[in-house]
């Protein structure tokens, strides 16, 4: 996969978005990508940006909000066939360690 995507879409709303943003979501299932939602959007991989395209609009349709923002970032590195864990991994290497916080509760 080199199409590497944020997607963030998000409903205007006075309480909780996670049930809109659960809608979208699930959307992306009908797509042949994979995805990881974190708390401030959606990583998607896909194999071209068409997909990434289809999978973010199909997204932003399934809400049914009189309001819905959507911000989409892609990252289509044409040259090389990795996949975006590859990208954390490379940080990693130069970090020396993993690439999250050291603060335990």
């Amino acid at each position: 996969m080199t199409v590497t995507a944020f997607l963030t879409v998000s409903p205007d709303t006075e309480g909780s978005m996670a049930p809109a943003v659960a809608t979208a979501v699930e959307t992306l299932e009908q797509f042949d990508l994979e995805y990881e939602t974190t708390p401030m959007g959606t990583i998607l991989e896909a194999e071209n940006v068409a997909e990434v395209f289809d999978a973010a609009r199909a997204a932003h349709e399934a809400l049914d909000a009189d309001r819905v923002g959507t911000f989409l970032k892609i990252d289509d590195k044409r040259t090389v066939d990795d996949p975006a864990s590859a990208k954390v991994s490379a940080v990693e290497a130069e970090l020396g360690r993993e690439a999250t916080s050291r603060h335990t509760e």
